[in-house]
């Protein structure tokens, strides 16, 4: 009972196992699929949108292949092979993570960006107010002193001491021409600045709807009817305070560069610029994706173990069982030396079918080379050996059981005694 649900378990972790497997398989080449979008969104803005295409998707073959092949190989085995495939799986992972960010910088800093634009739009308008609030007082300034300069030259001119009176009417306190003529100029005056006061009455309403306006941009998406208000308020703004100025002959207020709504919601293009703002997030992810590409690549190595019929299964115990010096690894996995023993150079052993055995199991994915002298059992290749052994004992004990004759021939014997 207890061997039955020993093996009922192992065949359930043996099929999970495979599942996951199987799994994996579909998972890296979605990975893959995502990380050769964001590749290519990226690089399609540098160059040709076909070519950059054709480079995406060598980039991502690269990346799986490498990724497989590296898990097949050890650095004692082959260290030029191994350096060559490492060296390739580093350049494409550069390339793909450094085009990839761009769509990530994208997508983790569009609000801010977006949001930064209209605190800028905020920030212009409220300078272009404050200039026009500057305009409004040095205008009421401007005619107050005219104002005042004239009630000084009518005050000179009652007491007969303006410097402009004729020597006949100077030192004369009254009334006269001179101080008539600058009193008109006073009302004329005072009659501005009530006329300048009343333009920009309306002016300060106008105010109020813009800013009411730019309140009311708020959020993290404007809609355009409400960002077009704005500007509209802001225009009325412009054009009421330029008119009044040129009335007054003053100097017009230069409008402000305000974006469009189309301007403010634009997606960001990539560029280099990306890289000087850099965000530690964006690169994360679109590194975050290769290395989930390349683990998962990594682990389901370059030959997936492939199934060996029931002869190559005898052939393959039989010959391995010609090797004699065999150990644990540090990776607790069974390894065997493939070289000649001294004896066996000696002898001049010829150990090519063993070798051939080897070759075999190594193409089927269920031996890994160590290095040079030596390979170790791949997970799937220690159930192969057992069920094989396990035959292989069957067989030894039903070929030691005695031979026993059967009952009636037994019977016949004794009778006959």
């Amino acid at each position: 009972m207890t061997g039955w649900l020993a093996q009922k378990i192992d065949q359930t972790q043996t099929l999970f196992v495979s599942l996951l497997r199987i799994w994996t398989i579909p998972i890296v080449l979605l990975l893959s699929l995502a990380s050769g979008f964001t590749t290519y969104y990226g690089m399609s803005h540098f160059i040709t949108p076909w070519i950059a295409l054709i480079i995406t998707v060598a980039i991502q073959s690269i990346i799986v292949i490498c990724s497989l092949e590296l898990a097949s190989i050890r650095w004692k085995a082959n260290r030029g092979r191994f350096l060559s495939v490492a060296a390739s799986l580093a350049i494409s992972l550069a390339a793909s993570i450094s085009f990839s960010y761009f769509k990530f910088y994208e997508v983790a800093n569009q609000e801010a960006i977006y949001l930064g634009r209209l605190e800028n739009v905020r920030h212009k308008i409220q300078a272009y107010l404050e200039d026009v609030q500057s305009a409004k007082a040095a205008l009421i300034q401007s005619q107050q002193a005219r104002l005042s300069k004239a009630e000084e030259d009518a005050q000179a001119a009652y007491f007969g001491t303006h410097p402009e009176i004729s020597p006949r009417y100077r030192g004369k306190v009254g009334k006269g021409p001179f101080w008539r003529h600058y009193n008109e100029i006073i009302q004329q005056q005072k009659a501005k600045l009530e006329v300048l006061r009343q333009k920009l009455t309306p002016l300060d309403q106008k105010i109020n709807v813009l800013q009411t306006a730019l309140n009311r941009l708020d959020g993290a998406s404007v809609e355009q009817k409400s960002y077009q208000a704005m500007l509209e308020a802001l225009q009325q703004v412009h054009l009421h305070i330029n008119r009044v100025i040129t009335e007054f002959g003053g100097e017009p207020l230069p409008e402000p560069a305000i974006s469009t709504h189309a301007q403010l919601t634009e997606k960001i293009r990539p560029s280099f610029a990306m890289w000087h703002n850099f965000s530690l997030f964006a690169f994360l992810c679109a590194a975050m994706v290769d290395l989930f590409t390349v683990l998962l690549s990594y682990r389901l190595e370059l030959s997936a173990p492939a199934p060996l019929s029931k002869d190559e299964q005898e052939l393959s115990l039989k010959l391995l069982s010609h090797f004699h010096d065999y150990r644990i690894n540090e990776n607790d996995e069974l390894e065997l030396v493939i070289e000649k023993s001294e004896l066996e150079r000696a002898r001049r052993y010829s150990d090519w079918p063993r070798l051939f055995a080897v070759g075999l199991l190594l193409k089927r994915g269920l031996l890994r080379k160590v290095d040079k002298r030596t390979v170790e059992f791949s997970p799937g290749l220690y159930s192969l050996m057992a069920e094989q052994m396990s035959d292989q004992l069957k067989s030894l004990q039903k070929q030691r059981q005695p031979k026993t004759k059967p009952e009636s021939a037994e019977t016949t014997e004794q009778s006959h005694g």
